[in-house]
């Protein structure tokens, strides 16, 4: 194999191939009359990104990933030219060569094809949504069905649903073409790594046993699981005595300053006024923080305590929103959802702690 590219677009691809994969993995690298293929897989994701390259001997090469990224990464000149030498890859510029091990291409088990494209969705709302959901999905690998996010397709519909236990974060973002049904659990990292890095329209693909992402020359799949449990149905929001509507970013500001006299649970109380939700939080060897935000109340003056971090999780999903607060007495999840939703409608559950 041996090709010449430009340094920026291959790193590019290179490094987004790289970060959606293992740290260990193999980076396939195929060039041919259509160009460069950049691809891996890892029994349990695969990606394949396209690019454009001069090539000028045909070949394929299997390469360690990280170091292959790393390399082009700190390169500075505006053209690279790969080119295989004996038992390596050689990186060469002006002035300067980079050898990488040939890795045994019998040990890849190749790239498998996408499953078909059932619909498509706007990237950038996709990845709005998925800042927020997959954030909410847990990262403890030792409740494996908790870590994935829960993707479903209806008529016209994209919802995505995540929950650690303590919380539950659901979007909903318009399809652009209806298709065969998706549902399925799919890994959060993944899906938050794709996010930061699909483009226009995004397609959704699927066959019930892999799930997969495809924008603009990229492709994407993982193997699913079943994501039958995974459903906002089962947590209980119909005993709603206080609603309250106000500002996000004002109460996030509050929560961030109170927090800091949060005790060693982080945990600080919404006491519910008339016209105002009062913050408040004490730490015997910090003091005692309190702070009042404006807000219309109606119903109850329920006054739920909550961690502080998982309350600013919910918050940063609503940055620029007025949202509405629907408080439910005891222990029940507190809903949380914008006054005026816009594309992307966004519903966060959060678990109110016992009182300090």
């Amino acid at each position: 194999m041996d090709l010449t590219a430009a340094t920026r677009s291959l790193s590019s691809a290179v490094s987004a191939a790289a970060r959606l994969l293992s740290a260990r993995s193999g980076l396939l690298l195929r060039a041919g009359r259509d160009g460069l293929t950049v691809g891996g897989n890892d029994s349990e994701r695969a990606v394949r990104l396209s690019g454009d390259a001069t090539v000028h001997t045909d070949g394929e090469v299997l390469v360690p990933a990280g170091p292959l990224a790393e390399t082009l990464r700190m390169l500075e000149d505006d053209l690279v030219r790969l080119v295989v030498e004996g038992s390596r890859l050689a990186v060469r510029v002006e002035g300067g060569r980079y050898a990488l091990p040939l890795l045994n291409r019998e040990l890849h088990p190749g790239l498998p094809d996408m499953p078909p494209k059932v619909s498509e969705v706007d990237g950038p709302a996709l990845a709005t949504a998925l800042r927020t959901v997959a954030g909410t999905a847990a990262k403890d690998d030792a409740l494996p069905m908790f870590t994935g996010v829960r993707v479903q397709t209806f008529s016209r519909e994209l919802r995505l649903t995540a929950s650690d236990r303590y919380r539950m974060a659901v979007a909903t973002v318009p399809l652009r073409s209806a298709g065969e049904p998706i549902d399925a659990l799919v890994p959060a990292g993944l899906l938050a790594e794709t996010a930061k890095q699909a483009r226009g329209t995004v397609g959704l693909h699927g066959d019930g046993t892999r799930f997969g992402l495809s924008w603009s020359g990229v492709a994407v799949t993982t193997a699913v699981l079943d994501a039958g449990f995974l459903s906002e149905k089962l947590i209980e929001s119909s005993t709603v005595d206080t609603t309250v509507e106000v500002t996000a970013d004002a109460l996030a500001a509050a929560v961030r300053r109170v927090g800091v006299y949060a005790d060693e649970r982080r945990v600080l109380t919404l006491e519910v006024g008339d016209s105002h939700l009062r913050l408040a939080s004490a730490k015997q060897d910090t003091g005692e923080a309190e702070e009042t935000v404006k807000a219309n109340v109606s119903g109850g003056r329920t006054s739920p305590s909550f961690q502080a971090k998982y309350l600013l999780d919910a918050l940063q999903g609503f940055a620029g929103e007025r949202i509405r607060l629907d408080i439910q007495p005891g222990l029940r999840a507190c809903v949380i959802r914008a006054v005026d939703p816009g594309d992307v409608e966004l519903t966060y559950y959060v678990m109110p702690m016992l009182p300090r």
